[in-house]
């Protein structure tokens, strides 16, 4: 896989390698950052999460997960999962960042970046991204980066022993909409 970098201000974008295990392990193993993302997020988070992780990662269509690197340390992660079918032009985001950088706008930056990276690269359409009604700071986020709020999906996941709301954003690429096939015109 061809390697991805974006370096920003104070932090970069890039492909996870095997280095990142270490690293990765350490601040993926937060409570707190768990709560905030899908199970398949393991919590505890060990050292073989992580090899696994970036083996499965590594192998992937490049330019859909990427490593938020902060002093040359893996210190989070933000991807895509590209769709298929009807929904071949959307992709779904999801990203988290290690506890000690929290409110730096690092993630705002992150998403912004992958958004134009996705945009350009893939096609796409739309990105969307589905926060946890909890999780007013992903909200701000993502509004931050161009993302509008489209809904609210009620009881719609189940985290932590409890259902929980998700909050629908997306950010779409022009917002001028395509009309309805008139069936008249033939």
């Amino acid at each position: 896989m061809p390697e991805v970098k974006t370096r920003l201000a104070d932090f970069e974008l890039r492909s996870f390698v095997a280095d990142d295990a270490e690293s990765l392990a350490a601040y993926a193993d937060n409570r707190k950052v768990w709560l905030n993302l899908r199970d398949g997020f393991p919590h505890p988070y060990t050292i073989d999460h992580a090899r696994e992780f970036i083996d499965r990662v590594t192998a992937q269509q490049p330019g859909t997960v990427f490593c938020i690197a902060i002093e040359g340390r893996a210190s989070g992660g933000i991807g895509l999962s590209l769709h298929q079918d009807v929904e071949r032009f959307s992709a779904e985001l999801g990203y988290w960042l290690a506890e000690p950088f929290w409110g730096r706008g690092i993630m705002t930056r992150a998403v912004e970046a992958v958004c134009r990276h996705a945009f350009d690269t893939h096609g796409l359409k739309r990105i969307y991204a589905m926060p946890y009604a909890w999780n007013p700071a992903s909200c701000r986020v993502l509004e931050k980066a161009g993302f509008t709020r489209e809904g609210r999906l009620q009881a719609s996941a189940f985290k932590d022993g409890r259902f929980v709301d998700q909050l629908l954003y997306a950010r779409v690429v022009d917002s001028s909409r395509a009309e309805p096939h008139d069936q008249r015109k033939r």
